[in-house]
């Protein structure tokens, strides 16, 4: 059983570099995050599957959770632990019917009570909300709200992850409100000292905020 999603959920950038991807992704490990999703949309395929074959090796030897981006095949070729899918993504139980009971399967909802609530309905192991502030990765993306957020972790029994602009002074705000995890890219992987970074992240989960777990 894979354990559940929490932490600092580190999203991989697009690079075709990679032996500076690998770099950069043991960095974020040894600073403490505790998922990492392998997203690459751009490059070519068999790129995509060196990638992430060496990363869920890398998680694998930390005992964090690898995610896979939109991709079943991908998600299987590698026995990623969960896969992470969007509105424009397979279905669910598309996913559910092609990886099996025991892989992990993550959807974004944005901005949207009715789809989270939905995707537990289909059997989603845990969902995103966001962008909760201005995201130079999207920066079309829509605007999620806190008190969403604090509805979500009261309302849903599994996981919620906060994604969109999250960095390590704002981070602060959405764990308070209920966020199990918080969804990264720029904030860490262009920091000067990713480790570092990382493990500032990791340590605002260190701290007693009040969440759905201790309310």
């Amino acid at each position: 059983m894979n354990k559940p999603v929490s932490g600092l959920y580190a999203i991989t950038p697009e690079l075709t570099d990679s032996i500076g991807l690998f770099e950069k992704v043991n960095a974020a490990l040894r600073g403490g995050a505790q998922v990492v999703q392998y997203r690459a949309k751009f490059i070519p395929e068999s790129l995509r599957l060196e990638q992430a074959k060496e990363i869920a090796g890398f998680c694998r030897s930390h005992n964090a959770l690898f995610i896979v981006n939109d991709s079943i095949a991908l998600t299987r070729a590698v026995h990623a632990d969960g896969i992470h899918i969007g509105r424009n993504d397979a279905d669910i139980p598309v996913a559910r019917d092609a990886l099996g009971p025991g892989t992990l399967i993550g959807v974004s909802c944005y901005n949207d009570m009715t789809l989270a609530r939905n995707a537990v309905l289909q059997g989603a192991d845990y969902v995103a909300f966001g962008s909760f502030y201005a995201s130079n990765t999207k920066p079309e993306a829509l605007r999620a709200s806190v008190g969403l957020l604090q509805l979500a972790a009261s309302e849903l029994s599994l996981p919620v992850v906060a994604i969109g602009g999250i960095n390590a002074d704002n981070a602060k705000e959405l764990i308070s409100a209920g966020a199990d995890a918080i969804a990264v890219v720029a904030a860490l992987f262009d920091a000067p000292d990713i480790e570092a970074q990382a493990r500032r992240f990791a340590r605002l989960f260190q701290h007693p905020f009040m969440s759905k777990h201790n309310l």
